[in-house]
């Protein structure tokens, strides 16, 4: 594979433009923020009361099989809802992105999302919730669709990677401060309205900074908007000479240009590789088991047996160490590559999944749990310790594969908010799944729906070993020429791709 010469693309981080990074991927923090309040409030008795009080009970006398006391579909469709709604979203998203760019489709998402908070927050009947979490799931779609795409285009080459994993960073850090805020008002009454209409803060964040953060050069030229795109890209390169890279991304917008149909681009052969690479990330994502721990983590600890305030300080731990590994892989990422990191990971979640949770839940006999609901240690040596090993077991998944920044680099500019909104949907329906079907999984498989997400782990590292390209400093209005056509398996699907047309 050819180099790129870096040093022809001028640059240099300045306020402004680190504030614009921040800003936008506060749509991260958002999306955290929702996903690890939603299994703290599952767990809080005075909600299951109020809209669940099946669930409470089964709870409450729940000695026989500890494994099914949380299996309620309503319940899970709280959770699950906002996906199947973020599904639909994101392909309106991606036509607000080409209509209108990236930052007001991010201004729209912030809206959604305040919308949702207040809904939830004030909820007293179900439908008011479902509503609140479906309002949720639309900002969500709007969010995941701009912001890792808004990061990515106003990257330089040489950070790109980094700045695009600060939307994964602040994922966990929402996600963190949502099992902070669950911990705080689990005593509260109604502990559990305060959780979810804090989700307003986050969305209120990001809705300043939708009228503060710049429009993206790509955007601008897709608008036909020429000298504001050039004076973007000095503006957040924060040098004048910048006629390299914007001469680049004009030659991009151009061949742009001349696909009328994006959708259509993307299914002829020349397309294949990019789209089917985006949707493939996704599936690895969810059925890793990540997202599934935690949406569900303070359930899953009570399930071992955890007390409710300990379970939720031990899903505080688990997004503790969800930040510290963003945090290598935002270190790692421009040095290592894309490829190595989604490797290490994957070696590191197989071996942590099979060997540790997989057969531990299994010899721990969490369907019977010794002297009602004590914390699970037989096997392991004393009570304590087995509690700690268990906290262990679970916080070593937390590093997970990128599905948010490979997506965002491999597409060309004409199939480029097509594709990742084909990404982000393929991401939100299988969330829905895993997010609707955990608990009743859980319920059927026991310790065995660990080695479910171990096969799938494999299956992923394999993947990333045989058929993922790396892209790590290359532009991404090159990644075509320099990436899919010089890899060993994907170049074949542009041999004939002269012969394409173009609409």
């Amino acid at each position: 594979m050819s180099t790129v010469d870096k040093s022809q693309y001028n640059s240099r981080v300045t306020p402004y433009v680190f504030s614009c990074w921040i800003l936008a991927a506060f749509g991260g923090l958002m999306f955290g923020y929702d996903i690890g309040i939603s299994g703290g409030v599952t767990g809080m008795d005075e909600f299951l009361m109020k809209f669940f009080p099946k669930v409470h009970e089964r709870k409450l006398h729940a000695h026989e099989n500890n494994y099914c006391k949380y299996d309620d579909e309503m319940l899970q469709l709280f959770t699950s809802s906002l996906y199947i709604a973020a599904l639909v979203a994101s392909f309106f998203a991606s036509k607000a992105c080409s209509l209108f760019g990236r930052r007001p489709t991010i201004l729209m998402a912030s809206l959604f999302f305040i919308a949702g908070s207040i809904f939830c927050g004030a909820a007293n009947a179900k439908w008011m919730l479902i509503f609140g979490r479906v309002l949720f799931g639309v900002g969500v779609g709007f969010g995941n669709e701009a912001v890792p795409l808004f990061l990515s285009e106003i990257a330089p080459i040489n950070h790109r990677g980094a700045v695009n994993i600060l939307f994964q960073l602040l994922v966990t850090v929402g996600i963190l401060v949502a099992n902070l805020i669950n911990y705080g008002t689990s005593m509260m009454k109604h502990g559990w309205r305060v959780s979810l209409g804090l989700a307003a803060v986050p969305g209120f964040i990001l809705f300043v900074g939708s009228l503060v953060i710049t429009e993206t050069p790509p955007s601008l030229l897709e608008m036909g908007k020429e000298m504001e795109a050039r004076a973007a890209l000095q503006k957040i390169r924060g040098v004048d000479n910048v006629d390299a890279e914007f001469q680049q991304i004009v030659t991009g917008c151009e061949q742009a240009k001349q696909v009328k149909r994006p959708f259509k681009k993307l299914f002829k052969k020349s397309g294949f590789p990019a789209l089917f690479i985006s949707t493939i990330i996704q599936v690895f994502q969810q059925f890793t088991g990540i997202n599934a721990i935690m949406f569900y983590a303070p359930v899953l600890f009570q399930t071992l047996g955890f007390k409710s305030d300990a379970s939720l300080l031990s899903a505080v731990i688990t997004g503790l160490v969800n930040v510290g590994a963003t945090f290598v892989s935002i270190y790692a990422v421009d040095k290592v590559g894309r490829r190595k990191l989604l490797l290490q990971a994957s070696i590191q979640m197989f071996i942590s999944q099979y060997m540790n949770i997989g057969v531990g839940c299994n010899w721990s006999n969490l369907g019977n749990p010794p002297e009602g609901n004590r914390i699970i240690g037989q096997g392991f040596g004393s009570r304590g310790g087995g509690s700690s090993l268990h906290i262990r077991d679970v916080i070593c998944m937390v590093v997970g594969p990128m599905g948010w920044l490979i997506p965002s680099e491999i597409f060309p500019i004409e199939t480029r908010t097509a594709g990742f909104a084909f990404a982000v949907s393929t991401n939100m329906i299988f969330t829905f799944i895993i997010a609707q079907a955990f608990l009743s999984m859980l319920c059927h498989m026991r310790a065995y729906i660990f080695f479910f997400f171990s096969a799938w782990i494999l299956i992923m590292g394999l993947f990333v070993v045989f058929f993922l390209p790396e892209t790590k400093g290359v532009p991404i209005e090159l990644v075509e020429e320099r990436v899919w056509k010089q890899h060993p398996v994907w170049k074949k699907f542009f041999e004939d791709e002269g012969k394409e047309t173009t609409d």
